[in-house]
């Protein structure tokens, strides 16, 4: 039994239990190119967060993770079959709600790790600033790993492409779909279009993208370089650092200062 799990540990643990931070992971289902699951944002959040809580735990935070939200914003997948969707403000009201259920719990710090883009909940953070419980967000997929994604993978890629494949090929290999016959992976390349307006693909000008224009079959990104090995090294230092924030946030004093130094 992983206590810091909420969802395997049981009450007579959890009522002697003082946490100081609970972590909540985000995921989303949606289709992930031809090779990956759908719950592939889901068994990522799952998987680093239960690896950053025991290693947050082993060097003594009381820190409790809880079950993994595993439907995300999906508007930019409508058009793909059962890519599940909670609009932004539904996303917001459900965050709302378990914080609030932290807090009766006499939590104050709250990490927020998400696994999927389309959960852009910084505003989030802004409806809540000012209440009883500290909000901390962690894409675990951008800058706190960007100097390790330059060095494991010749392009990470923005969806199912060489990064997320390597975490399912280390962590939950049994569900990347193989061709029998070749036994290669069954993805295509995770090419995309480019739009008509040069600001646009310059990243001048940002939109909603439209995923069933924007790619073939979901994927943005060319999977086929990844391996087991990267997804790996990866998910150290995913681990290393996130534990040791967690570790911070729990020893931190809840003054009038928080989160900023008194000097």
């Amino acid at each position: 039994m992983r206590h810091w799990i909420l969802a395997e540990t049981n009450y007579g643990h959890v009522r002697d239990q003082a946490y100081d931070v609970a972590v909540l992971p985000l995921g989303a289902t949606e289709p992930h190119n031809l090779h990956l699951p759908y719950g592939t944002d889901i068994f990522e959040a799952d998987q680093i967060a239960a690896r950053v809580g025991e290693a947050a735990w082993n060097l003594g935070a009381r820190v409790v993770v809880l079950p993994t939200i595993p439907f995300g914003t999906q508007t930019n997948q409508h058009a793909f079959p059962l890519a599940m969707n909670l609009y932004p403000s539904t996303l917001c009201r459900v965050i709302s709600d378990l914080v609030e259920s932290v807090h009766r719990a006499g939590i104050s710090k709250v990490l927020i790790l998400n696994s999927h883009g389309g959960n852009e909940i910084k505003s989030t953070l802004r409806e809540l600033v000012g209440g009883p419980v500290h909000l901390f967000l962690c894409d675990w997929f951008r800058s706190i790993s960007a100097d390790v994604q330059a060095e494991l993978f010749t392009d990470p890629g923005d969806h199912a492409g060489e990064m997320e494949t390597a975490l399912a090929l280390a962590y939950f290999p049994d569900l990347v779909d193989h061709d029998p016959q070749t036994g290669k992976m069954t993805a295509d390349s995770g090419e995309v279009r480019s739009t008509r307006f040069e600001a646009i693909n310059r990243g001048w000008i940002s939109i909603t993208r439209p995923w069933h224009l924007l790619t073939t079959n979901t994927g943005v990104g060319n999977p086929h370089p990844a391996t087991a090995e990267s997804g790996k090294r990866l998910m150290e230092t995913l681990v290393e650092r996130l534990s040791r924030f967690l570790v911070e946030l729990a020893a931190a004093e809840l003054d009038d200062h928080f989160p900023y130094g008194s000097d």
